[in-house]
């Protein structure tokens, strides 16, 4: 067992994957020489070639084009969106031919491709850096969307979304990379499609994946202090949902608060609400409530702290839903 952060823990996990299968194929802008702008794939283009680690242009809808046809040919393509807000230029070929080939040819083209993105704020960045983009993809039928939040989900999490035959939206908490966790190579993964319950409580659900993970732990922590006890799920995947972990908590608690950094307008809470209520409605004891971003485009660096959810801001909450 290695003490690894998030980005040596994703290094180490896509290095697995090109030893154990030799059509991986990793592609992005600055994932050669340079081991990408977070360094997460530092060392293996030196290790593996550049005809498997490959630096490409800066074209964000033609390193996905390229990789739809790499995919149809039988081999795994995982391509690096160097920051969350680069996206946009490829989503039409991610929303119409990543997400609906296999669908379209009746199964007989499989799409077995990861797109990673480095998600969320918190890093002081410029514009377009710190997006939280991940309801669009979660929305759109055919991808699967997956967030990590520790580094030993990160390793064996990526691994799992390369073996998959589906498309899989792999989001990285880019604030997060640096922290690190205990990694056992030998141990057996979760699935890759359930959520985990991190801290068991009794008295209020916290739902957060990603960056926010730890602030719901933080805020768990914080009300334990004042007699509170606060259960925390990381959802992991985000697309499926693991709703049978959701229910199971929402039934014992009767108290759900989601969060995330985006947007609370139509965001991932917003699904997870209307599904507790369907699924939970006799037992809840308040209305299922949302902690997340405020409805405006991402602000400069100097004012994210205001932007971003935190730990006062979920305590608050858990008061709100206390009080009913």
């Amino acid at each position: 067992m290695a003490t690894m952060t998030i980005a040596k823990a994703l290094n180490a996990g896509l290095r697995r994957a090109l030893e154990a299968d030799p059509k991986v194929v990793l592609a992005g802008e600055d994932i050669g020489k340079l081991g990408g702008v977070f360094r997460v794939t530092e060392g293996l283009q030196k290790d593996f070639g550049e005809h498997r680690v490959i630096d490409s242009p800066l074209a964000e809808s033609g390193i996905i084009g390229t990789a739809v046809g790499m995919a149809m040919r039988g081999y795994r393509p995982v391509c690096e969106i160097q920051f969350d807000g680069f996206v946009y230029p490829a989503y039409d070929q991610i929303v119409s031919q990543v997400a609906k080939m296999h669908f379209r040819s009746r199964g007989l083209l499989k799409m077995p491709m990861v797109i990673r993105i480095p998600f969320g704020g918190g890093i002081g960045a410029v514009e377009h850096h710190s997006e939280s983009p991940e309801a669009y993809f979660a929305h759109t039928a055919g991808l699967k969307v997956v967030a990590c939040s520790n580094a030993l989900d990160a390793y064996w999490m990526i691994q799992q979304a390369i073996a998959s035959d589906d498309p899989v939206i792999f989001l990285e908490p880019k604030r997060r990379y640096h922290e690190k966790a205990e990694v056992d190579d030998t141990a057996t993964p979760d699935p890759l499609h359930a959520a985990r319950v991190v801290q068991p409580g009794s008295d209020v659900t916290l739902l957060a994946y990603g960056p926010m993970v730890k602030v719901c732990l933080d805020a768990a922590t914080a009300a334990a202090e004042e007699g509170r006890s606060l259960e925390v799920i990381d959802l992991r995947s985000l697309s499926p949902l693991d709703m049978a972990v959701v229910a199971q908590s929402a039934q014992k608690t009767g108290r759900v608060i989601t969060v995330h950094e985006a947007p609370v307008n139509l965001g991932l809470g917003s699904e997870l609400s209307a599904r507790i209520t369907e699924q939970c409605f006799y037992s809840l004891e308040a209305p299922v409530l949302r902690v997340g971003g405020f409805d405006t485009p991402y602000p400069p660096s100097r004012l994210e702290e205001d932007y971003l959810p935190d730990l006062d801001r979920v305590l608050d909450m858990v008061d709100r839903s206390l009080a009913y």
